[in-house]
């Protein structure tokens, strides 16, 4: 993720696409029950794939019309102790036109040891961390079932992939995704956005690494699943030292632009919803709780 500060020569790695190897211990968290492993009742898996992959560009869509305040804290370490630190709030608006714009409301100063905030980073932040796995991107990635699990009262399909070939000047997320088996929308994201970025035989060239992490979704307007919290608990291995690091992203206070704005999917309006979710009730309590800070 982060960029480290001291010059040096870079051996470019080869990213394995592969599958990732994922242990049950590295998804360890409170409130979700064991991994089962026993393949989907009453619908294959390529039809999960389609189905939650349709939602999601659905899901990309609709929040391109949505405003919201994008709250980042970032710490480095040093064993258990802080001994750095990077905050940023933004607010993500539209202008009296329907213009998306970005302000900077609160950034005092960073205190970041060993490392700097890259542009990288900040795409991730606004756009990887919460990934998107629509049916226009299902042919780039390698898709594979694991299971089902219970993230507290919400049944999911799990779900592991990886980009099937890495393109030049083009970055992947490679990890696991959970989908809710109601909704089919991705409620929970863990793995990393790849490759690393290096410069290799370029003298004075510097990395750019990027950490695994974990996204949270919930409901927003009782329809959407959008990304709520992104946690980063982890150690960057730069050829000239390992950086430990903490990152907390909050994605709060959505607002639908405009009163009048129609969201549209294939012709249909997809704002005003059907089923369970239409009309004008608030969102439902999922019980879905990201960790606290």
């Amino acid at each position: 993720m982060y960029r480290y500060l001291f010059r040096h020569l870079l051996a470019l790695t080869v990213l394995t696409l592969t599958l990732p190897v994922l242990h049950s211990a590295a998804f360890a968290q409170r409130g979700e029950s064991e991994l089962d492993s026993s393949p989907p009742q009453g619908i294959t898996e390529q039809d999960i794939i389609q189905k939650f992959a349709a939602r999601e560009k659905e899901f990309k869509i609709a929040r391109e019309q949505y405003g919201y305040r994008q709250s980042l804290t970032v710490q480095t370490l040093d064993g258990d102790q802080v001994n750095g630190e990077f905050k940023e709030i933004e607010d993500v608006l539209f202008d009296d036109r329907g213009k998306r714009e970005e302000h900077v409301v609160f950034a005092p100063q960073s205190t970041l040891q060993g490392i700097s905030m890259t542009k990288e980073d900040y795409d991730d932040i606004r756009t990887r961390m919460p990934f998107v796995l629509t049916t226009d991107e299902i042919p780039e990635y390698q898709i594979l079932y694991v299971g089902k699990q219970h993230i507290d009262e919400i049944g999911t399909y799990v779900f592991d992939i990886a980009p099937k070939q890495i393109e030049k000047n083009k970055r992947y997320f490679q990890g696991r995704i959970w989908v809710d088996d109601q909704d089919f929308q991705i409620v929970k994201t863990y793995g990393k956005n790849v490759p690393d970025i290096g410069t290799g035989k370029k003298k004075g060239g510097q990395e750019n690494l990027f950490p695994n992490f974990t996204t949270w979704r919930d409901r927003v307007d009782g329809k959407y699943w959008f990304p709520v919290y992104t946690k980063v608990d982890d150690v960057l291995h730069f050829s000239s030292g390992d950086i430990h690091i903490r990152q907390v992203v909050k994605y709060t206070d959505y607002k639908r632009f405009g009163s009048n704005v129609k969201i549209t999917y294939e012709g249909q309006d997809i704002g005003k919803g059907t089923g369970k979710d239409s009309g004008a009730q608030p969102p439902p309590q999922t019980g879905q709780q990201p960790p606290k800070q």
